[in-house]
């Protein structure tokens, strides 16, 4: 398991008080964890705080799973 990942799973959890041990890069925000708009918009957030990027509005509006959210780090980090 990534660095990112771990990261990644810890904001999760803090947005949504899951465990951590319940995310997996298949797990969906809104259908496995019950996030609603407003959950995912404090996970990007708390995504572009962590890991000091900046993430585009409608590439995040796309973001449905664990592991697109991870992508979607890793593409930043690169950039």
């Amino acid at each position: 398991m990534d660095m990112e990942f771990k990261k990644l799973c810890s904001i999760i959890s803090d947005v949504l008080g899951v465990d951590v041990g319940d995310i997996s890069v298949d797990t969906t925000f809104v259908d496995d964890l019950g996030a609603d708009s407003l959950d995912v918009a404090q996970i990007i957030m708390g995504i572009e705080e962590e890991f000091d990027v900046t993430v585009d509005t409608d590439v995040a509006s796309n973001v449905t799973t664990v592991g697109q959210a991870l992508d979607l780090i890793k593409n930043a980090i690169e950039e």
